[in-house]
């Protein structure tokens, strides 16, 4: 079940991935979603985006907002993680089948392993 609970420090790493795959600056981002300069620096700092500039932001790095909600169910929220991340290293050109298959076995490994005991 979601929450209102808006991971904000996830997405913003996750949008300073796309901006450093388009090897942009910030001020770059900021004028190519025309969201302003201290928004940006706001985020960085921990703060949520107003509604608009969120918005502005998915569209522009093509991130889904859902990506971000909390989820109250543990086990949810587990198969929900290592899912996308699989998804995002499948998606990948970079990475040879093999290489994505190596990821993901440390990955799932690394997640057992640092995850909270249930």
């Amino acid at each position: 079940m979601a929450t209102d609970r808006f991971d904000a420090e996830g997405f913003y790493l996750a949008l300073d991935s796309v901006r450093n795959a388009r090897k942009l600056n910030w001020k770059q981002v900021a004028n190519a979603t025309k969201v302003s300069a201290s928004t940006l620096t706001r985020m960085a700092q921990g703060r949520r985006p107003d509604v608009d500039s969120l918005a502005a932001l998915a569209t522009w790095a093509g991130l889904s907002t859902d990506e971000f909600m909390g989820y109250e169910n543990s086990q949810e929220s587990e198969q929900d993680t290592l899912g996308a991340i699989r998804a995002q290293f499948r998606r990948d050109r970079n990475l040879t089948p093999q290489a994505k298959k190596a990821i993901e076995a440390t990955l799932v490994a690394l997640y057992g392993q640092l995850s909270k005991e249930k």
